[in-house]
């Protein structure tokens, strides 16, 4: 029994599709080869370094003001101390 226009036609298409499948996953298996995984040391290293950023941002503008005034009532303590 012959085979209709149609049935060929679905036929084509699901196996070009099970073929994409399997060349994403070809692709994907190969970058997760590609790409070394990231390591403890760069992690740390990574976040050291935002802090350091961050540190940076608190220690511009109005808190400098504020570590002057800060020394300042320190040293009333300290004389009020004594």
């Amino acid at each position: 029994m012959p085979r209709g226009r149609s049935t060929f036609s679905k036929r084509q298409k699901e196996q070009a599709r099970q073929q994409r499948q399997r060349d994403k996953a070809a692709r994907r298996d190969q970058r997760k080869q590609e790409k070394p995984a990231p390591t403890l040391d760069d992690d740390m290293t990574a976040l050291r370094e935002h802090a350091e950023a961050q540190a940076a941002l608190f220690h511009i503008g109005p808190a400098n003001s504020n570590s002057a005034e800060g020394s300042e009532s320190d040293n009333n303590e300290s004389s009020q101390d004594a």
